[in-house]
């Protein structure tokens, strides 16, 4: 919501100062380029994602569509609870059907605070349903009773992998035997699914692991927190996501090349990886907030006492860049920063570069803006200038308007004639700005998306870095909680640059101008204060490079 609110603020930004000049002010190119460039030649918004190609939909097989049971065994003992403890995460996995209860990372917390225990990725209960639940056949996933090899998966050394075994055998004689993988140096863990016919006639079904999860995290309105959550699948080569609009009703089946299908959301997901991705189905359904996922293969035959083996990963953890790219699986596709991806992850590597040395997440955004305001310093001083010697030239302009007041024709040529006397060009102040918008896109992406700012603290009152900057004052305030104390001063820092930027506008548009700082302090309140901070330190450097031009503009007049 709040990527749309800041794109519209541009558009609008943009609109106030084309339209007004074109509707009120006539066609006089004399101030196109100026009044244009009196916002911050360095604003940014996110780009939209591009729309995902068609997909094919058809209606799934009646197995697919079947929503998991609760159990309905009546067994002769409980269902154990397997742990499993790395220094990664802890998990837990359940006899009742083989699925996963719970699935805790050590290494990020539910909320930001000392107290705060580790984040659970498993949200549903056994009534909902489990991930990782497999059927085959029509059995359903979570009426078969498992018989664990051990109560707690063991791990030779910090390297070396834990296995789980567990077995059960369903009503109509297929015996399936799951085993574990577990890594404990990686979030990837392996499941290989064995079914074997014990009976004396022909068995028939296709294998189904099953997906079920709820938000991560709670919806967080307007604090930038969730930009998308819910399915999404890498398929013949393209991430592809699925709104709960679409899901809501008829459940969604998509074919192809599938390298992994997953419960997915700004800062984690829960993904499964078939190993034979080719001709792989993946089902989707939303009710209310809950997630159905199925991962189906081809449709098989089984004799009497044949068996068939099916292996899966499963990721189950932080959506880090660089943790997804060494995980590989093409894992690193659901970080997705839109058009401006070639740019976004040289960014983020200089952000992680900045943090390395410094340790603050705050600093790193500050360094990495003065690393982008000095490599366009030159464009933007360029610009800058244009519009200084527009403004010297705005008598000129109030003479020839005079003068030709009844002939526009004549007026605009010699407009254009007193650009080449002067040697102006009044696009001169936009152009720099529009060269820098994608960089500047791409930096913003970055700050939205990239789980490092999540509860990373800066400084004083902002320890997260993620979440709207307040300072809270002992009593709420309506609306807002506490005070957003950045955001104010990154208005008022727009406000000053306003006021010190050249232009040649004529009175009511100029107060115009000065609205829009007012405008985007509003819409900036509920944005992370990592962005907010970002914005901020831009507009200081803004505000400089914009005062040595102004003292450098008085020693050197205009000259033909």
């Amino acid at each position: 919501m709040d990527t749309y609110r800041a794109l519209l603020a541009v558009v609008i930004s943009f609109v106030i100062l084309v339209g007004y000049q074109y509707f009120f002010g006539g066609f006089d190119t004399s101030k196109v380029g100026s009044e244009q460039a009196a916002i911050s030649a360095d604003a940014s918004a996110p780009a939209l994602p591009a729309s995902p190609q068609a997909i094919q939909t058809s209606l799934p097989p009646k197995e697919s569509v079947q929503q998991p049971l609760p159990p309905t065994i009546v067994p002769d003992r409980a269902a154990r609870e397997i742990l499993v403890d790395t220094d990664l995460y802890s998990a837990v996995i359940t006899e009742n059907g083989g699925a996963i209860k719970s699935f805790i990372l050590k290494n990020y917390k539910e909320k930001p605070t000392n107290d705060s225990v580790g984040m659970q990725l498993i949200k549903t209960s056994e009534k909902e349903g489990l991930p990782l639940t497999f059927s085959w056949g029509g059995v359903a996933a979570t009426n078969i009773l498992y018989q664990a090899s051990s109560d707690k998966v063991q791990f030779s050394d910090n390297k070396s992998p834990g296995t789980l075994s567990m077995k059960g055998v369903s009503p109509s004689g297929l015996e399936l035997e799951r085993t574990y993988k577990f890594n404990p140096q990686t979030y990837l863990l392996e499941l290989v699914v064995r079914v074997k016919n014990t009976s004396a006639n022909p068995l028939q079904g296709s294998p189904l692991l099953h997906q079920l999860n709820l938000p991560f995290e709670a919806d967080t309105s307007g604090s930038m927190t969730q930009l998308f959550t819910g399915p999404a699948v890498f398929m013949d080569g393209q991430r592809q996501e699925f709104s709960s609009k679409e899901l809501t009703g008829a459940p969604k089946t998509v074919q192809g090349k599938m390298e992994w299908a997953a419960f997915d959301s700004t800062y984690f997901m829960c993904a499964i990886l078939p190993e034979n991705a080719t001709g792989t189905s993946v089902t989707m359904q939303q009710a209310d907030k809950l997630v159905s996922m199925q991962v189906g293969g081809a449709l098989d035959v089984l004799q009497p006492g044949q068996e068939k083996v099916y292996t899966y990963h499963a990721f189950f953890g932080p959506k880090k860049l660089s943790l997804l790219e060494e995980t590989g699986y093409n894992l690193d596709k659901a970080v997705n920063f839109g058009w401006f991806d070639i740019m976004a992850k040289p960014t983020l590597w200089l952000l992680n570069f900045f943090e390395t040395y410094f340790k603050n997440y705050g600093i790193a955004i500050i360094l990495v803006t003065i690393a982008f305001k000095l490599a366009f310093w030159p464009i933007a001083q360029k610009g800058l200038k244009s519009m200084k010697n527009m403004q010297k030239l705005q008598p000129k302009m109030v003479k020839l308007k005079e003068k030709y007041k009844d002939d526009p024709a004549m007026m605009n040529k010699e407009v254009m004639n007193l650009y080449k006397t002067y040697k102006v060009n009044p696009l001169g102040g936009c152009l720099p700005m529009v060269l820098q918008i994608p960089v500047f896109f791409a930096l913003y992406k970055v700050l939205l998306m990239c789980i490092e700012l999540r509860h990373a603290p800066f400084m004083l009152w902002m320890t997260d870095l993620s979440a709207p900057d307040r300072l809270m004052i002992g009593f709420d305030i309506p609306y807002l909680g506490g005070l957003p104390i950045l955001t104010l001063l990154m208005g008022a820092s727009m406000f000053l640059q306003q006021k010190m930027t050249p232009t040649t506008a004529d009175p009511t548009q100029a107060k115009i101008m000065l609205f829009l700082p007012v405008m985007f302090t509003f819409m900036f309140l509920n944005f992370a204060s990592g962005l907010v901070l970002y914005w901020f330190v831009n507009n200081l450097l803004a505000i400089l490079q914009q005062y040595l031009i102004n003292r450098q503009s008085v020693k050197a007049p205009l000259t033909a």
